[in-house]
């Protein structure tokens, strides 16, 4: 297949202020992109996508009749055999405030005002999510490791699974929390485990300690995928044992780069 191009891509602008598409817009034709539709609300996003549906929809986070991340579950309930990618461009700093939308499998979040650096990143990204490069280990057949990915947000499940199937990874169980992934080790035997941080009944935390003192694992390596920045927390995260602590949103390079680190260490 043909390399995608960022002059291949096409884009739906959803920004509410006319001053603010302009801008992007700007942007983006500075980067490369020409195919862009831009609009001020989520329905008529929603129209186009059921229509011509777009590689990227870039969306602020507020917008006059739904925020971001009702705009992106409405979206993926859209029959298409385009398959859209979304990517958040916003002033808000709040975990509060940007952690649904991060769970709902953004590609990235451009902080507002970004830089062309920041766009050109997010776009390389959003290309890299488009047509993945094949994840190749030394010591290792991609094809044949076990995973299992605890998170108990089902989009976020989905979106961690097509990113590690993208990779070359077939064999991935899933569990919609922490007591239920715990299980599923206790069980199973698997060579990798992505789980979330924030989860009901049991937690990430509370499974890395589960699976380190409780079943005496200290080998399978643990990655952590979360949107909390509290760095309290996440140093509780790494004394319980965790191998790796990976951001929501994640780009597929990064979760790459960490797999061969992680698998061909030597």
């Amino acid at each position: 297949m043909a390399s995608v191009s960022l002059s291949d891509l096409s884009i739906v602008l959803v920004e509410p202020s006319s001053t603010q598409r302009k801008i992007i817009v700007t942007h983006l034709q500075q980067a490369g992109v020409y195919n862009i539709e831009g609009v001020a609300s989520g329905m008529e996003a929603l129209k186009i996508m059921m229509q011509y549906p777009p590689d990227l929809v870039i969306s602020a986070l507020h917008l006059p009749d739904m925020d971001a991340a009702k705009l992106i579950a409405l979206a993926r309930k859209i029959k298409s055999e385009t398959n859209i990618h979304f990517m958040l461009v916003s002033s808000e700093t709040r975990f509060e405030e940007l952690d649904d939308v991060r769970q709902a499998g953004i590609v990235a979040l451009l902080p507002k005002p970004f830089d062309s650096h920041d766009l050109e990143k997010a776009l390389a990204t959003t290309i890299d999510f488009m047509e993945p490069a094949r994840l190749e280990l030394d010591n290792y057949d991609i094809t044949a490791l076990k995973v299992l990915v605890v998170d108990d947000s089902l989009t976020a499940r989905n979106h961690i699974t097509r990113v590690l199937k993208n990779l070359g990874m077939s064999d991935i169980s899933k569990a919609n929390d922490g007591k239920q992934g715990a299980e599923a080790v206790k069980n199973n035997e698997f060579d990798l485990i992505f789980t979330d941080l924030n989860m009901p009944n049991m937690d990430g935390k509370q499974l890395v300690e589960y699976v380190r003192n409780e079943l005496n694992n200290a080998f399978i390596p643990i990655i952590m995928v979360t949107s909390d920045d509290d760095a309290a927390r996440l140093g509780e995260v790494k004394a319980a044992g965790v191998t790796a602590i990976c951001d929501k949103p994640f780009e597929p390079e990064a979760i790459r780069q960490l797999l061969v680190r992680v698998f061909d260490a030597d």
